[in-house]
Parts: structure tokens; C-alpha cells; sequence
């Protein structure tokens, strides 16, 4: 697959999913860029806003298994990793995996479940694998995570951790549609459709081998000039600079910049990466990983607004080779 057949079957996922979900180019596209870096996506906002219909038009569009999980105090770890159960014909043990055995797991509403529950994914999350009763399984490629939850709900709800928060590639918004054309065109579809769930006819675009191929394209043939490297380390440093942060973003941090700055320049046919694909996704990937200081997250500073002062204040490297 060459650079010009990936923007192509890029595109042509694009437009799958904007034929059912109404939205930003732009939101799409880093959802499309956080799958081709096999990373995790937070989709945080408000109630109503197509979160989780995003989530399973994306899913399907990409021809991968997909799983969803709706998360609930009550949930256990082993509803969502499986455990060993006794077979009183065979006499043994034999495994039930769970929801978390799939390509894409839609985790829905994840922060109502609590930190015990919540901690049964941070293991495949990061390492793609998980432990039952000592057994490490792996886990199929590719495996990411796509999670809901609305930052409004406090009842009933469990703040995720932060050490979970940082294995998000990025944390999203949706958002209210920009027009009044568009936010009429959401009734529209829904005329048409004559069910408030359209994902049944949905065809996949790509096949799963086709999409892996997608993403090992990102990893081995996008290059990344010194220049962009030391752009990116100096991003990340500098948050932990910052006189509002408390903690600043981690080194996966500077990872996930990296990554997710190489599925954008593949995603649009290129096979370099450039200052833009950085600043880009600097926000939608360091701000969650940002702490502030106590007195400024009392008054309401937003973490978005470090990270676009850091952007401010760091040169954008000119004299780049783009190979």
C-alpha cells in the first residue's frame, strides 16, 4: 500500500461516517488518526451530543470486531476480562472470555463504574494483554479503546484515575454542530432513517487486515525529521514548566504526540511529518495529562489553556527536512 491508496481508503472512511454522523471534519479525522496510531480515545462532553453513536459508526465502518461495554456501579472486573469457570462434564476449568477479547471496545459511560473496575483495563489498555488468575492472554491486533463519559454527571459517578487517564492517545470533544443547517440536517437523517440507531446498515469500508496494514504503514514509513522531535520534547518539557501545573505531561505523552502526528501525515497522503501535525494534536493529547495546582483548578483554569500558552511560547522549527 503506497502513500496515495492510503488517502484514499482514508477518505473513503471519512465519508462513510459522515454520512450518518453529523459533525466536524476535524473531529473525525482525529478519531481516524488515533485508530491508525492503535491508540485510545476519551470522548468527553455533554449528554446527547452522538458520543456513543460516533463511537459504533466508526467501529463498524472499519470492519473490525467491536465489543460495548455500559458501565455501572455494579460492574465487576470479570465481566469485562473474563474468568475461569468449572465444567462439571469435562472436570476442568475452562476460560469465558470477556467483552475486552475484541479489535475495538466501546466502553460506555466508563466513569460510573468504580476504581476496581475501572483498573481492569489499564493492563490491556497499555500492554494489550490480560491476566486471569495468573494467565496472561493476549490480545488481538489491532485493540483500542473508545470511552464515553459526560463531565456534567457527579452522581453516581467515579473520577477516572489519572494513571488511566494518561493511557488515552487523546481525549475529545464533540461538541454542538457549528450551524443551524447541519443541526436541522441531524433531523433529517433521522426522518430518513426511521430509527434512532442507523448502525445496523452500516457496510465496512476496509477489512481488518487491510486496516492493520493502515496502521503499520504509520509506524515504519512516516518519517519524523530531528528537528520535529526536539519540537515535540520541548512541548511536552515545557508543560512541566509551566507556574500553574503541578504535574506536566509524562513522557507518553511525547510518545503520543509522536504517533498520532504520523497517522495525520499518512492520513493525508504524506510521508513526512510537519510542525502542523504537531500542533494539531497537542491539545487533544497533553491537556488531560496536565495537573494544575490546586489554587488555579479552584478557579477553573482549563489544562486546554496551558497547553496552548506552551504552544505560544515554543519556536516552530523552519528548517525541518521533510526526508
Amino acid at each position: 500500500m503506497d502513500f496515495k491508496e492510503m488517502k484514499e481508503k482514508c477518505d473513503r472512511i471519512l465519508k462513510a461516517v459522515g454520512d450518518v454522523f453529523v459533525g466536524e471534519e476535524s473531529l473525525l479525522r482525529k478519531l481516524l488518526c488515533a485508530s491508525l496510531a492503535n491508540g485510545h480515545v476519551l470522548f468527553e462532553d455533554y449528554p446527547g451530543l452522538g458520543k456513543t453513536l460516533l463511537s459504533k459508526v466508526f467501529a463498524k465502518t472499519l470492519g473490525c470486531k467491536w465489543k460495548r461495554i455500559q458501565f455501572t456501579p455494579d460492574l465487576m472486573p470479570a465481566d469485562i476480562i473474563g474468568t475461569r469457570i468449572w465444567k462439571y462434564k469435562t472436570s476442568e476449568f475452562k476460560l469465558e472470555k470477556g467483552p475486552i477479547f475484541t479489535n475495538i471496545l466501546l466502553a460506555d459511560e466508563i466513569n460510573r463504574s468504580p476504581p476496581k473496575t475501572q483498573s481492569a483495563l489499564l493492563e490491556a489498555m497499555e500492554e494489550r494483554q490480560v491476566t486471569i488468575e495468573g494467565v496472561t492472554y493476549r490480545l488481538d491486533q489491532p485493540f483500542f479503546v473508545i470511552a464515553t463519559q459526560n463531565p456534567i454527571e457527579l452522581e453516581g459517578t467515579y473520577p477516572l484515575p489519572e494513571a488511566q487517564m494518561d493511557r488515552f492517545l487523546l481525549r475529545l470533544r464533540t461538541g454542538y454542530v457549528s450551524s443551524l443547517d447541519k443541526e436541522c440536517e441531524i433531523l433529517r437523517r433521522r426522518i430518513k432513517w426511521q430509527t434512532d440507531d442507523p448502525t445496523d446498515k452500516i457496510k465496512p469500508i476496509v477489512t481488518v487486515k487491510e486496516f492493520r496494514e493502515m496502521q503499520l504503514k504509520c509506524e515504519r514509513d512516516v518519517y519524523v525529521d530531528e528537528q520535529i522531535l526536539q519540537y515535540i520534547v520541548k512541548i511536552v518539557r515545557k508543560t512541566r514548566e509551566h507556574p500553574k501545573v503541578e504535574v506536566g505531561a509524562s513522557h507518553r505523552g511525547g510518545l503520543a504526540l509522536l504517533k498520532i502526528s504520523r497517522a495525520m501525515a499518512a492520513s493525508v497522503g504524506r510521508d513526512f511529518v510537519t510542525p502542523d501535525d504537531v500542533k494539531l494534536f497537542a491539545k487533544d493529547a497533553l491537556a488531560h495529562r496536565v495537573i494544575l495546582k490546586v489554587e488555579y483548578a479552584l478557579e477553573g483554569v482549563d489544562t486546554g489553556e496551558v497547553v496552548d500558552e506552551v504552544l505560544q511560547e515554543i519556536e516552530v522549527p523552519k528548517d525541518y527536512l521533510p526526508r
